[in-house]
Protein backbone atom coordinates (compact mmCIF):
# COMPACT_ATOMS: atom_id res chain seq x y z
CA UNK A 1 0.00 0.00 0.00
CA UNK A 2 1.26 3.57 -1.19
CA UNK A 3 -0.23 7.05 0.40
CA UNK A 4 -0.42 9.33 -2.29
CA UNK A 5 0.40 12.86 -1.43
CA UNK A 6 -1.96 15.32 -3.44
CA UNK A 7 -0.42 18.92 -1.85
CA UNK A 8 3.32 20.14 -2.53
CA UNK A 9 5.99 19.65 0.20
CA UNK A 10 6.73 23.34 1.02
CA UNK A 11 9.31 22.47 3.39
CA UNK A 12 11.52 20.98 0.27
CA UNK A 13 10.67 24.18 -1.38
CA UNK A 14 12.15 26.46 1.36
CA UNK A 15 15.12 24.08 1.35
CA UNK A 16 15.25 24.62 -1.88
CA UNK A 17 15.76 28.63 -1.50
CA UNK A 18 18.19 27.77 1.46
CA UNK A 19 20.41 26.75 -1.25
CA UNK A 20 19.71 29.14 -3.66
CA UNK A 21 20.40 32.15 -1.35
CA UNK A 22 23.59 30.23 0.28
CA UNK A 23 25.44 29.35 -3.28
CA UNK A 24 24.17 32.34 -5.15
CA UNK A 25 22.59 30.36 -7.65
CA UNK A 26 19.29 31.52 -9.68
CA UNK A 27 17.45 28.50 -10.31
CA UNK A 28 17.92 25.39 -9.25
CA UNK A 29 15.66 21.75 -10.26
CA UNK A 30 15.22 18.71 -8.83
CA UNK A 31 13.64 15.74 -9.95
CA UNK A 32 12.49 12.22 -7.70
CA UNK A 33 10.55 9.74 -9.26
CA UNK A 34 7.52 11.36 -10.79
CA UNK A 35 8.27 14.94 -9.18
CA UNK A 36 10.15 17.82 -10.73
CA UNK A 37 10.39 20.66 -9.09
CA UNK A 38 12.37 23.86 -9.99
CA UNK A 39 12.73 26.49 -7.69
CA UNK A 40 14.31 30.05 -9.17
CA UNK A 41 14.57 33.94 -7.58
CA UNK A 42 14.35 37.04 -9.36
CA UNK A 43 18.01 38.58 -10.57
CA UNK A 44 17.35 42.02 -11.31
CA UNK A 45 20.27 43.00 -10.47
CA UNK A 46 21.72 40.39 -13.30
CA UNK A 47 20.41 42.88 -15.54
CA UNK A 48 22.84 45.43 -14.66
CA UNK A 49 25.89 43.64 -14.34
CA UNK A 50 25.48 42.17 -17.65
CA UNK A 51 24.21 45.59 -18.97
CA UNK A 52 26.81 47.68 -17.66
CA UNK A 53 30.24 46.75 -19.52
CA UNK A 54 28.59 46.51 -22.94
CA UNK A 55 27.80 50.31 -23.26
CA UNK A 56 31.12 51.31 -21.86
CA UNK A 57 33.23 48.92 -23.77
CA UNK A 58 32.37 50.16 -26.95
CA UNK A 59 32.70 54.31 -26.03
CA UNK A 60 35.99 54.13 -24.04
CA UNK A 61 38.00 52.47 -27.04
CA UNK A 62 37.18 55.49 -29.17
CA UNK A 63 37.69 58.57 -26.86
CA UNK A 64 37.81 57.73 -22.97
CA UNK A 65 37.53 61.27 -21.09
CA UNK A 66 34.07 62.38 -23.48
CA UNK A 67 32.51 58.72 -23.01
CA UNK A 68 32.32 58.42 -19.34
CA UNK A 69 29.62 60.88 -19.00
CA UNK A 70 27.48 59.66 -21.82
CA UNK A 71 28.05 55.66 -20.73
CA UNK A 72 25.68 56.06 -17.40
CA UNK A 73 22.74 56.88 -19.43
CA UNK A 74 22.81 54.24 -21.83
CA UNK A 75 23.17 51.50 -19.45
CA UNK A 76 20.44 52.87 -17.23
CA UNK A 77 17.86 52.25 -20.50
CA UNK A 78 19.55 49.32 -21.27
CA UNK A 79 18.70 47.56 -18.43
CA UNK A 80 14.98 48.85 -18.49
CA UNK A 81 14.61 48.32 -22.00
CA UNK A 82 16.63 44.93 -22.32
CA UNK A 83 15.05 41.37 -23.03
CA UNK A 84 16.30 39.32 -20.60
CA UNK A 85 17.03 35.34 -21.12
CA UNK A 86 13.83 33.31 -19.63
CA UNK A 87 16.62 30.50 -19.87
CA UNK A 88 20.24 28.55 -20.14
CA UNK A 89 21.31 27.72 -23.51
CA UNK A 90 22.81 28.68 -26.95
CA UNK A 91 21.25 31.54 -28.96
CA UNK A 92 20.74 31.53 -32.37
CA UNK A 93 19.30 34.75 -34.39
CA UNK A 94 17.71 32.70 -37.52
CA UNK A 95 15.96 30.07 -37.87
CA UNK A 96 18.67 28.11 -39.53
CA UNK A 97 22.73 28.71 -40.65
CA UNK A 98 21.44 29.90 -44.38
CA UNK A 99 18.37 31.91 -43.28
CA UNK A 100 17.78 35.65 -42.79
CA UNK A 101 17.77 37.08 -39.17
CA UNK A 102 14.68 36.84 -36.98
CA UNK A 103 15.53 40.57 -36.01
CA UNK A 104 17.52 43.19 -37.12
CA UNK A 105 18.80 46.94 -35.63
CA UNK A 106 16.27 49.34 -36.60
CA UNK A 107 13.41 47.37 -37.37
CA UNK A 108 10.31 47.83 -35.48
CA UNK A 109 8.42 44.62 -33.95
CA UNK A 110 5.09 43.65 -32.57
CA UNK A 111 4.55 42.53 -29.20
CA UNK A 112 4.98 38.70 -29.55
CA UNK A 113 7.36 38.75 -32.54
CA UNK A 114 9.63 35.84 -32.12
CA UNK A 115 13.23 37.94 -31.34
CA UNK A 116 15.57 35.00 -31.44
CA UNK A 117 15.63 31.10 -30.28
CA UNK A 118 17.34 29.34 -27.24
CA UNK A 119 18.50 26.04 -27.50
CA UNK A 120 17.88 24.55 -24.45
CA UNK A 121 18.21 20.41 -23.66
CA UNK A 122 17.94 19.83 -27.66
CA UNK A 123 14.60 22.15 -27.43
CA UNK A 124 14.31 25.50 -29.67
CA UNK A 125 12.36 28.01 -27.84
CA UNK A 126 11.08 31.34 -29.60
CA UNK A 127 11.54 34.08 -27.68
CA UNK A 128 8.71 36.78 -28.18
CA UNK A 129 9.08 40.54 -27.85
CA UNK A 130 7.47 41.14 -24.59
CA UNK A 131 6.31 44.78 -26.09
CA UNK A 132 6.08 47.03 -29.45
CA UNK A 133 9.20 48.70 -30.71
CA UNK A 134 12.30 49.57 -32.80
CA UNK A 135 15.08 46.76 -32.06
CA UNK A 136 18.25 49.25 -30.55
CA UNK A 137 20.27 46.48 -30.01
CA UNK A 138 20.89 43.19 -30.75
CA UNK A 139 23.20 41.96 -27.06
CA UNK A 140 24.42 38.21 -28.30
CA UNK A 141 26.03 36.85 -31.40
CA UNK A 142 24.32 33.94 -33.44
CA UNK A 143 25.05 30.25 -31.37
CA UNK A 144 26.37 32.36 -28.75
CA UNK A 145 25.62 30.73 -24.72
CA UNK A 146 23.30 32.60 -22.90
CA UNK A 147 22.46 32.51 -18.78
CA UNK A 148 19.32 33.14 -17.49
CA UNK A 149 18.56 37.12 -17.02
CA UNK A 150 21.21 37.85 -19.57
CA UNK A 151 19.97 40.88 -21.80
CA UNK A 152 20.03 39.52 -25.21
CA UNK A 153 18.03 42.58 -27.17
CA UNK A 154 17.25 46.02 -26.72
CA UNK A 155 13.49 47.40 -27.33
CA UNK A 156 12.43 50.91 -26.99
Amino acid sequence: MSIKKTGVDQQLIRDLAGILNDTNLTEIEVEYGDLKLRVSRNVAAVHAAFAAPAPVALPASAAPAAAAPAASAPAADLSKNAVPSPMVGTAYLAAAPDAAPFIEVGQTVKEGQTLLIIEAMKTMNQIPSPRAGTVKAILVEDAQPVEYGMPLVVIE
